[in-house]
């Protein structure tokens, strides 16, 4: 399948085709002795994911496990539909998403006032999980791959009160989920994703730096893709992060809505991002992965919070 690419270390990366684009959303299958699914996509991608996992030998009995680094729509909105796909897989999910996954009714609603009529296209329905096939992680937890392998989770919210990065003991492999940022593999953009409620720089700077501090030997972004130059591209996600957050704590100053805050802030970062000056395809791809606007929005949440 052409939405398929082998990585090495028997971990495949799954392009799950949201919203019909490709490079969005990547899933990733670790076809080690206890076959382990990292990030299911969006509810609407469940069926390319299915076939997917399936054309890599992997069938409804063998799937033993589906993890996904938090619970935002874009990462985990298939999770319902893979466990009724796969009924012999355990669900693991941070604590502080665990509930969702099981009634994920406040979850849709409030995804629905964000994004209105465009979650049907976007996203899909979150199917509910039957609560005992739920694991739920604290600060750090295990995930078994079999045969001596293992994930091992690690709490990391600078992106989401109920985020986790994912560490593969066999390849060294960092799941990254949204902590460090969204990166966008055909122009090596690396762009922060701070969406509100939950946004806090120095819990979203410890995150990076916890990762760091992990010494992954590769860091696999759900958007998009395996990165090899570790260091440098976390130290990025830091400076990254700094200039947004100074960018909208000066348009808050100068007392902007958020509206104007969002475009003073688009057009100051847009030569950092090559791209928005490319075709428009490749512009609207990353506005749709990444919108200025969800990020923006974040940052003031937080300053309000911080510094009313």
């Amino acid at each position: 399948m052409d939405n398929i690419t082998a990585l090495g270390g028997d971990v495949y990366e799954i392009d799950t085709r949201m919203a019909g684009y490709a490079g969005i959303t990547a899933g990733y299958l670790i076809l080690s002795d206890r076959p382990c699914l990292v990030e299911t996509g969006t509810s609407t991608s469940a069926p390319v994911v299915r076939d997917a996992i399936a054309s890599l030998g992997v069938g409804p009995g063998d799937l033993a496990t589906v993890v996904v680094t938090h619970i935002h729509l874009d990462h985990a909105g298939g999770v319902g539909d893979i466990a009724r796909s796969f009924p012999s897989a355990q669900v693991v999910v941070h604590e502080k998403g665990a509930r969702h996954l099981a009634e994920p009714s406040r979850l849709m609603a409030s995804a629905r006032m964000v994004w209105g009529d465009k979650l049907d296209t976007l996203f899909g329905e979150l199917a509910p999980t039957e609560a005992e096939r739920i694991l739920a992680l604290g600060d750090t937890g295990a995930i078994d791959l079999g045969n001596g392998r293992t994930l091992s989770s690690h709490y990391a919210p600078g992106h989401a009160k109920h985020h986790v990065g994912l560490v593969d003991s066999a390849t060294g492999d960092l799941y990254v989920g949204d902590a460090a940022g969204v990166y966008l593999p055909e122009t090596g953009d690396l762009r922060p994703a701070t969406p509100p409620p939950d946004f806090d720089l120095k819990t979203a700077l410890d995150s990076i730096a916890l990762f760091e501090a992990l010494g992954p030997q590769r860091l696999l972004f759900s958007h998009y893709g395996p990165v090899e130059a570790v260091e440098e591209t976390l130290e990025r996600s830091a400076e990254e992060l700094r200039v947004w957050v100074d960018l909208t704590q000066q348009a808050r100053s100068e007392g902007m809505d958020l509206d104007h805050a969002v475009a003073m802030v688009r057009d100051r970062t847009k030569e950092r991002y090559s791209a928005l000056t490319a075709d428009e395809a490749t512009a609207e791809q990353f506005e749709l992965l990444n919108g200025a606007g969800s990020n923006v929005a974040g940052i003031m949440h937080w300053l309000d919070r911080v510094s009313p």
